[in-house]
């Protein structure tokens, strides 16, 4: 490689390396969060005066308060979509507070106020978060490159003004600025970002490489060869969005019949009033059973048979590590048949690791010796196999040497000298070339055997001599097999693996934990993965993705479900996904599932109880004569019920029964 590749014409300066904060919109940047919070306040200010006999002047008006706060926002929306003439549950809300606070309920009115604000707050916050990590996958492409002339001068241009055929020269440590092809260099680029890998791919000749991947210690000329509206990073952006605002809303149970349910009781109420009216009762009879109808038949313990199950379920999720973002993606985790798991960073740790050091038995070393030869000579190096054998000596707690004369050479591998001895670390085809003695095929015999096995090989020479191979590896998380046996329990179907990795260490790994060779997808492309969801779906699957990528981002967006591994997922993963798994412990994946199916059948139990306290009051008021007091203790003894029936799941002993339900 030239060295003027490596040297930036005096007439530009560096670029230094951005460093733009992370737009992140603030919880209280939403007036939907402040209005919640504003009501929540209220409401937890009054509550307490109430029940330690305060007089009612110093907690009602706070009550009041928190309607208006609360309530104004979901009123409105019910008026709007009373002018589409249509009746939805935010309307139907308010009318039940208001007719709780008729009967003197204003806490129980207050409470349902409450519950619906917030709920609306964190859906209006989850998408604002969503579309601040796609903003933000923008600013892995640079803003700039330097493309490179015929007569060989060199220019900073916009990324955007790239068009295809142009030439862009790549240094050391610097952003591919577009899609295109090596026309000349050697390097090693990380390119997690688009296909997962856990390990930088050397890159050469005639290789392609993506916007916004990392380049390593190489020089690069790559021809463009798609605009920058058309790259796999501004792609992922669209599909991202797409799907996000295509997916189709799964709605609570309560919602989905909330049309029927609010125009039967508008219309019911009337002719309740109405009917005896016109048959010659008196007005105060007929207003009066009007307003019991009213009361009993209000959705009150309908909704709360609905939502605190979910949200006591979110609650104790929450505490074993699995945060999930709303009810509805409570409710949606227990309808998933099929899951899709990625790789690297999800059933395994997406950290290298050395897994195998094999000395030859005609170098006379011990393994201790090899690693700490090799670790010697790869420690200044930033390169991620060097960190693995660095680590891998620290780890048995071996001394490393001193050495100088330390150089790297992309694609190749690093030489130093070690005790008088010069010691070369790295890719054994490029180190074995041209050779042809005995050692050099017993390396090679080494090296096939440790690839076969889904491992990286890396040569280790002294003096130029083979004297022993490492086998690094990204390292599967110890529950991973364990989690693809329950959700195969849980689902009926065994879990799909999709991952840009080579299809050689996904087959590997896929037989590690149980996934069959029919459902391994490798070397997919992030809309590769969006293709292979889409395929489960057009059976009539509901699918769950789990991944913790950019790169798997759109598949979480397309899902039916998504859920991201926290600790090590890009901020796009984090933000697109319905759930993340805080703590990165697998195995709480189909514990969550499980509680979520337990929340479907509390809810229904609790829509059985309360539809049978509706029935039988609305019977009674219809076909008698139910009294007020009588109505109005059935209708909040009902709505008791089902909110402790609901509190059962806040306990240790629903999330520890999870694994008895799987089996």
């Amino acid at each position: 490689m030239p060295s003027d590749l490596l040297q930036r014409p005096d007439r530009a300066a560096p670029a230094a390396p951005r460093t733009e904060p992370k737009r992140r919109t603030r919880v209280f940047a939403l007036a939907e969060a402040r209005w919640a919070a504003a009501a929540l306040v209220l409401f937890l200010i009054a509550l307490p005066l109430q029940l330690t006999g305060a007089p009612a002047w110093s907690w009602g008006p706070l009550y009041a308060a928190a309607y208006v706060t609360g309530g104004w926002e979901p009123a409105w929306a019910g008026l709007m979509a009373l002018r589409e003439k249509t009746l939805d549950v935010d309307l139907l809300m308010i009318v039940a507070a208001i007719g709780a606070a008729s009967i003197g309920q204003l806490m129980d009115g207050a409470l349902l106020i409450v519950i619906f604000a917030t709920s609306g707050a964190l859906e209006a916050l989850a998408t604002a978060r969503t579309q601040d990590a796609v903003r933000g996958l923008l600013d892995l492409a640079p803003t700039t490159a330097a493309r490179l002339a015929e007569d060989g001068s060199e220019s900073t241009v916009p990324t955007e003004d790239l068009v295809v055929g142009d030439t862009i020269l790549v240094r050391p440590g610097e952003r591919v600025g577009a899609d295109g092809r090596v026309v000349d260099g050697t390097s090693e680029v990380d390119q997690a970002t688009i296909t997962g890998e856990p390990l930088p791919v050397a890159k050469e000749t005639g290789d392609e490489v993506f916007a916004g991947t990392l380049n390593g210690t190489g020089a690069l000329r790559v021809k463009v060869e798609r605009d920058a509206s058309d790259s796999v990073i501004a792609r992922i952006v669209a599909m991202v969005e797409e799907a996000s605002e295509t997916k189709a809303p799964t709605q609570l149970f309560i919602e989905k019949v909330e049309q029927r349910y609010s125009l039967g009781m508008v219309f019911t109420t009337l002719a309740v009033f109405l009917i005896p009216l016109a048959l010659g009762a008196d007005l105060t009879g007929s207003l009066l059973r009007a307003m019991t109808f009213m009361i009993v038949a209000s959705p009150c313990a309908v909704v709360l048979a609905t939502m605190p199950p979910l949200l006591c379920a979110i609650a104790n999720a929450g505490r074993h590590g699995v945060l999930v973002k709303s009810a509805v993606v409570m409710e949606r985790l227990g309808q998933v048949d099929a899951v899709a798991l990625d790789k690297t960073g999800t059933l395994t740790e997406g950290t290298p690791r050395v897994t195998d050091i094999r000395p030859l038995d005609s170098s006379g070393l011990a393994e201790d010796t090899l690693l700490a030869l090799a670790a010697a000579a790869e420690h200044p190096s930033e390169h991620p196999l060097a960190r693995a054998v660095v680590d891998a000596a620290r780890t048995r707690h071996l001394a490393i040497a001193g050495m100088r004369d330390f150089t790297s050479t992309p694609g190749i591998g690093v030489t130093a000298t070690v005790d008088g001895h010069k010691i070369q670390v790295g890719a054994p085809v490029r180190l074995l070339a041209g050779t042809d003695d005995t050692e050099a095929a017993c390396a090679a015999e080494v090296a096939a055997d440790l690839e076969d096995g889904g491992r990286t090989a890396v040569l280790v020479l002294r003096d130029g001599v083979p004297v022993g191979m490492l086998g690094i590896a990204d390292r599967l998380r110890p529950d991973a097999a364990a989690t693809v046996d329950a959700l195969t329990t849980l689902t009926g179907n065994t879990p799909t693996l999709v991952t840009g990795d080579n299809p050689r260490a996904a087959a590997r790994l896929a037989a590690e934990v149980g996934i069959t060779g029919d459902e391994v997808h490798a070397g997919l492309l992030p809309q590769d993965k969006v293709d292979a969801v889409r395929r489960l779906e057009s059976r009539g699957r509901k699918v769950l993705v789990i991944g913790d990528g950019v790169n798997d981002a759109p598949a979480l967006a397309a899902a039916h479900t998504g859920i991201a591994m926290g600790r090590a997922g890009s901020d796009l993963a984090l933000q697109t996904a319905d759930a993340v798994v805080v703590r990165d412990e697998l195995a709480t994946v189909p514990a969550v599932i499980a509680l979520s199916r337990a929340a479907r059948r509390l809810v229904v139990q609790n829509l059985v109880i309360a539809g049978t306290f509706i029935t039988g009051l609305v019977i009674w008021d219809l076909v008698g004569h139910l009294p007020l007091p009588l109505g109005v203790l059935g209708h909040e003894g009902s709505t008791v019920i089902v909110g402790l029936n609901g509190l059962r799941l806040l306990r240790d002993a629903a999330w520890n029964r999870a694994p008895k339900d799987i089996q």
